[in-house]
């Protein structure tokens, strides 16, 4: 795997991100540190990975379990150190999947899959993170239920 980040130059902290696979992204930094609030901050797209990655696995989980699931999303709070390097110390994992009659206990398995197994971005996070997830299952005819 390989990206290569390019500094947009001298009037601001703008970064274009370019991956080995084509595609594009863009980092920007606070004003107080000489952005312009253009793009997501890196540690914010941190994040997105890591929730990107999880939902994938919770997804193709699901589906390989022949349950009927038709939304995922995941939320992530998270907490960073004061002091430099201000690494994430504490990330809440909030899942909303949604299908037709979704098992608790295998939409929670594929969570747990996820973070215990196979999302490489949490397994990194975690060495820093104090990682909990909740999960909320909503039900295609109007019903929901949460855990955490």
């Amino acid at each position: 795997m390989e990206v290569k980040i390019d500094w947009g130059g001298p009037d601001g902290m703008l970064f274009v991100a370019q991956t080995g696979t084509g595609h594009i992204a863009a980092m920007d930094g606070a004003p107080d540190g000489g952005g312009h609030n253009l793009a997501p901050r890196p540690m914010e797209l941190l994040l997105v990975g890591t929730g990107g990655c999880t939902a994938y696995d919770v997804v193709l989980i699901l589906k390989r379990g022949r349950h009927a699931i038709v939304g995922c999303s995941v939320k992530l709070i998270a907490e960073r150190a004061d002091v430099d390097p201000k690494v994430f110390t504490k990330i809440h994992f909030v899942f909303t999947v949604t299908g037709h009659k979704l098992p608790r206990a295998a939409v929670e398995r594929a969570i747990a899959l996820s973070h215990e197994k196979y999302c490489s971005a949490s397994a990194m996070l975690a060495h820093t993170a104090a990682i909990t997830w909740a999960a909320e299952i909503v039900d295609t005819g109007g019903s929901a239920t949460e855990t955490s």
